[in-house]
């Protein structure tokens, strides 16, 4: 998005600076703003449970105390988790692409830990004290036991649940190694595009088979994902709300939204609105006033989210780089607690 392309009322050849010292103001009333806010809190908290789902695994003998995790086969061929499997995978020899190692499928090439050394390795700038080259089983454990400490050592003072093993990566669970992988994607910031809501259904068999959701990402499941998922007919009402709300404030520098995803990408209306909301003026050379690249846009967005925590607000759950992503669910999040903190400001 650039500020300079949004609307006829921002033609190229006017004065930005002009339109920062405007007083154009389109006043809500304040009943109004609060019937929509209650209407759009509503559609966002109102309970709705997901379907069953009725799956019939074939009996699988197990010693006492063991488990295994199955991915159900109709998953495979899930769109979305089809996706998720090619993103990582491009991501993966992208990444090792100077180690000339090409990956083809996550479980085969993943379990004994070489791909995982290396990725690990070039993502943390860390040599690990390992074999090169590891063919008996009981070495290619050993190599998976000293990457997975290395992993878990980074991400848990972050939050993160370890949700893979050893014995689950070298027995090519798919599902651990998924988990893995998006993990560190996401720790480190890849340059890439996650697909949303992917979700498969897993079988845990342990004496008896137990049916559970898993989902790939660390966050956990919310409000925001079961309205998505769930009620997309009152998804308009939320966003109608965020709209209404943004643009009370926005129309005071004669901007208006109309795409909440794709205009508040870049981070500058990110920006503009955190310095109306708290009544200051956000110096332009703090930002990118017309970002180009990947990496200015999220150096808008950062910094957006840096005014919102000086303004006594929590960080936001959502990364910078998936609001530039144009991930409905994180720009929503982010509106959204700019709308509840912000409501009554006029």
């Amino acid at each position: 998005m650039s500020l300079t392309a949004t609307s006829a009322k921002m033609k190229k050849d006017e004065s930005f600076l002009g339109r920062l010292g405007g007083t154009l103001a389109r006043k809500k009333k304040s009943k109004e703003v609060s019937d929509l806010h209650e209407e759009g809190k509503n559609a966002i908290n109102a309970p709705m449970l997901p379907t069953g789902v009725d799956i019939h695994p074939e009996d699988t003998l197990l010693e006492e105390n063991t488990e295994r995790i199955m991915l159900d086969p109709t998953s495979r061929e899930n769109l979305k988790f089809k996706d998720l499997l090619k993103v990582l995978i491009d991501w993966i020899n992208s990444e090792l692409e100077e180690d000339r190692i090409i990956v083809k499928d996550l479980e085969e090439d993943c379990y004994d830990g070489q791909v995982l050394q290396k990725l690990f390795e070039k993502l943390s700038g860390r040599k690990l004290n390992v074999a090169e080259v590891t063919q008996s089983e009981i070495g290619q454990k050993q190599k998976l036991q000293t990457v997975l400490e290395a992993v878990n050592e980074l991400l848990r003072p972050h939050g993160w649940t370890i949700e893979w093993s050893v014995d689950s990566i070298h027995s090519k669970n798919l599902v651990a190694i998924l988990y893995l992988l998006v993990a560190l994607a996401m720790h480190f910031q890849a340059p890439i595009r996650l697909p949303e809501h992917v979700s498969v259904q897993v079988v845990v068999v342990k004496v008896r088979c137990l049916l559970k959701n898993s989902s790939f990402f660390k966050t956990e499941r919310d409000a925001f994902d079961t309205l998505l998922d769930h009620a997309p007919d009152k998804l308009n009402v939320v966003k109608t709300s965020l709209i209404t709300f943004v643009n009370k404030h926005l129309n005071k520098l004669n901007l208006e939204v109309t795409e909440l995803e794709s205009q508040f990408a870049d981070g500058v209306y990110l920006i503009l609105l955190m310095g109306l909301l708290e009544d200051y003026f956000v110096p332009l050379y703090n930002f990118y006033l017309t970002p180009e690249s990947f990496e200015q846009k999220v150096h808008n967005v950062s910094f957006a989210f840096e005014l919102m925590q000086d303004g006594g607000l929590k960080k936001p759950k959502a990364r910078p780089e998936d609001v530039v992503n144009l991930n409905l669910k994180s720009t929503l999040r982010v509106l959204y607690n700019l709308f509840t903190n912000y409501k009554n400001s006029e």
